[in-house]
């Protein structure tokens, strides 16, 4: 393998955001998906479609730490993570369409939503298959010696995935920066976490020697400065970390899932909403700016979306194009 070579140090590296920019991108990502699951609902939209409605506070206090230029991969609840690192709504809600104007030319969809323009490689439809993607991309910052960081989420169901641990195991030993985001929203699937996993994500972190940090995953300060510490070590040629955040996980598995298989166990739902969190902070100082965000926030959303309903529609011509193998 080829040495790596020394990190060139830049100057844009993001400082804390007040909480209300946070909170403007969590309703960002929260509206974005309220008018996808209306969409789907209607008919509007093919395939599946899985929501993160709930655990805005992860997507946005970990991208929020990064650069346009640092990368993330996805899992297949994909759509806020590429919203919060920069998708345009318009950009998402053609992909996800299916419509040409999408950066994937509609190829994508939902489970495969990608916009490497601003650093989202993709979403992807098996479980942890975003982790070796973002070690690989990490390789590649280190070689061509930037101090860019790559950062993956998964769900705690990828927790007892081989991958896993294959992809700390190089990113310790070569050094990489990868930050290691475990969304521990309690299911898998259908399925609680304790049916699926014995043991901790802090000891398999411990086992290859990252450094572990745990946080309310529904507090998106804590979310985020946590993520701009550990960046910032990463920035720094200390290697990989891991971020594990505790949150929840509100709508099903997927859009329409009737969930009967966990009735009456999430009563606190509303309790644990990042956005209602954020909010009420912020209207102990002023209720102005707030309003004033939502009605801007909403607005944008629609006008993506009504404009991605009349998008360009596939044609059969085009099915081959793109095709390498």
């Amino acid at each position: 393998m080829a040495k790596l070579k020394s990190a060139a140090v830049r100057d844009d590296t993001p400082q804390p955001l007040p909480l209300i920019d946070l909170y403007r991108r969590m309703l960002l990502v929260r509206e974005c998906e309220i008018r996808l699951a209306e969409r789907f609902n209607d008919g509007k939209i093919p395939g599946f479609i899985h929501l993160s409605i709930g655990q805005e506070a992860v997507a946005v206090g970990v991208t929020a730490a990064m650069r346009k230029t640092d990368t993330v991969a996805s899992t297949h609840r994909g759509h806020g993570h590429g919203i919060a690192k920069g998708m345009a709504p318009l950009d998402l809600f053609h992909e996800i369409s299916g419509n040409q104007e999408g950066p994937c030319r509609g190829r994508g969809g939902s489970l495969h939503v990608a916009d490497f323009s601003v650093g989202m490689l993709g979403a992807n439809g098996i479980v942890g298959g975003g982790i070796p993607i973002a070690v690989g991309s990490a390789l590649a910052h280190a070689r061509l010696g930037t101090d860019n960081i790559s950062g993956v989420f998964f769900g705690d169901g990828a927790l007892a995935e081989g991958v896993l641990y294959e992809s700390m195991n190089l990113a310790a030993l070569k050094r990489l920066p990868v930050l290691f985001v475990c969304e521990n929203n309690g299911w898998s699937e259908f399925s609680p976490t304790n049916s699926q996993y014995v043991g901790t994500f802090e000891k398999l972190a411990g086992t290859f020697d990252i450094p572990y940090r745990l946080v309310d995953g529904n507090d998106v300060e804590a979310v985020h400065a946590a993520s701009l510490d550990l960046v910032g070590q990463m920035r720094a040629g200390k290697g990989p970390a891991a971020l594990e955040c505790m949150t929840l996980r509100v709508k099903g598995h997927y859009e329409g899932d009737p969930q009967a298989y966990r009735k009456g166990v999430e009563d606190s739902r509303e309790a644990t909403d990042p956005l209602a969190a954020a909010r009420k902070k912020l209207e102990t100082i002023s209720s102005g700016p707030i309003v004033e965000i939502e009605t801007r926030v909403k607005a944008l959303v629609d006008t993506a979306a009504q404009a991605a309903a009349v998008g360009t529609r596939p044609v059969f011509e085009e099915a081959s194009k793109g095709v390498y193998a």
